[in-house]
């Protein structure tokens, strides 16, 4: 008697494209992937989001830089995975099949940042997918010199953003998303002064600052910030019509309904909206996301979860939230920026740019993952508060000469808009966010 055998498929929708590697070839990487071993997939350098096969089983592995998704669907004829970017991606192509009856948002998975997630295609029921950690940087492993700290850490930035400089054609023009804040202005630094090392031309630099209505605070910060280094060459306002910032549009965008990446979502897309009005061929942008996380530089209180020792106590709480082993972690979503990334991710994507977020690459994470923030803090809010713009501001004086103008922190989405504005466009419940995100698949 012939017994069938199930027949698994798998469906990559992944643009290989949209992989950053400054190490390797993308099937070196794959292959990497594909041993299972976290030590080769450590190495593996820049933004990725890869993905190999082996018979029936399935090993996936990204950075912070760029979302992946997956869904389990069912088929007589065994199981179907299917790997994107994006949630609507994997509802289209379930569309196609037939197979949208099966489909709900929730369903999805995302593979969590600095994890090799395995998996068999192997039918009912479906095994629960093993996460094996490939980045586990040492903690506390440099010394309490602020000057030391800032040189490793504004160092490293350096080394990653000449490598990025390495893939683009010397004739591209370079855009950084520009506030004037600690972030994004040691980022503009940082490029000006490798572009001058490297005997480059700054000239194809612009710093783009988002305005709206010709209002917000960055658009001054980032004049005075400009202005007392005499770089004001650099500056490219870009103002946008409050008309056009629409919440729910960021929260199609980003496929998420979190508050403040909803926020700063739709300010990021109405600066590339900006930007690519002005600038029809322009490809690529850089950006500071990632510097808060990595020097742990949010306002404890506003976070009922969190105290000072469940910042400082957790490796990468910022970067991955709780961790894949953890009661609260999402499996829809992931934690910490691994889920909120997409905020500068995927309004990039959506206009047409190639982004990077040198932050977020695991070789800067390393090093002030390194830092030693209980000895230098002692616990004290305030002191971890002012940690960032030391260490930054000591790093970019170290490598370039330049001494960095500090302002008061703000967020991206309260700089660029009236405050009244801001009361205007954005809800103050979350359940307002949970709304129109469910209402897209309703």
């Amino acid at each position: 008697m012939h017994t069938s055998v199930p027949i698994e498929r798998l469906v990559n929708l992944l643009d290989p494209a949209g992989n950053l590697l400054f190490n390797m070839s993308v099937s070196e990487a794959v292959e990497r992937v594909g041993s299972g071993d976290p030590r080769q997939v450590r190495e593996i350098d820049g933004q990725f989001a890869l993905l190999h096969k082996e018979g029936t089983r399935i090993r996936m592995a990204r950075s912070l830089g760029r979302p992946m998704r997956y869904f389990l669907a069912k088929r007589a004829e065994g199981p179907c995975l299917v790997v994107a970017e994006r949630i609507d991606e994997i509802h289209q192509f379930l569309c196609s099949e037939g197979l949208a009856g099966q489909f709900h948002p929730s369903y999805t998975r995302m593979v969590p940042a600095h994890h090799i997630v395995e998996l068999a295609l192997v039918g009912c029921p479906d095994p629960n997918p093993e996460a094996i950690r490939y980045f586990n940087p040492q903690r506390n492993r440099l010394s309490t010199d602020l000057d030391d700290i800032g040189r490793n850490y504004i160092g490293t930035l350096a080394r990653e953003i000449d490598r990025w400089l390495d893939t683009i054609p010397s004739a591209e023009p370079l855009g950084v998303l520009f506030s004037g804040g600690i972030d994004s202005g040691a980022v503009l630094l940082v490029l000006y002064h490798v572009l001058l090392t490297r005997g480059e031309s700054p000239a194809r630099l612009k710093a783009f600052t988002l305005s709206v209505d010709a209002g917000g605070s960055d658009a001054s910060q980032a004049e005075q910030f400009l202005g007392a280094l005499d770089l004001m060459m650099f500056r490219e306002p870009i103002s946008v019509p409050f008309q056009e910032l629409d919440f729910r549009e960021a929260i199609r965008v980003i496929e998420d309904y979190k508050p403040l990446d909803v926020q700063a979502a739709t300010m990021t897309l109405a600066l590339c909206r900006g930007i690519r009005r002005r600038y029809p061929d322009w490809k690529y942008l850089i950006d500071g996301d990632g510097g808060d996380e990595n020097l742990k530089d949010y306002p404890i209180e506003e976070n009922p979860e969190l105290t000072i020792r469940s910042v400082l106590n957790n490796p990468l709480l910022y970067q991955e939230g709780w961790g894949v082993k953890a009661v609260k972690h999402s499996l829809t979503y992931s934690g910490g920026q691994s889920r909120g990334h997409v905020r500068t991710h995927a309004p990039a994507r959506q206009l047409g740019f190639y982004g990077f977020s040198p932050y977020a690459l695991p070789n800067v994470i390393e090093v002030a993952e390194g830092i030693p923030f209980i000895e230098l803090t002692n616990w004290q809010q305030e002191r971890l508060y002012a940690l960032k713009g030391e260490i930054v501001r000591r790093g970019v004086k170290a490598l370039t000469g330049l001494t960095m103008p500090l302002f008061e922190k703000r967020r991206f989405q309260r700089g660029a808009l009236e405050e009244r504005q801001f009361a205007d466009l954005f809800p103050a419940e979350e359940s307002s966010y949970r709304q129109a995100f469910a209402g897209q698949y309703a």
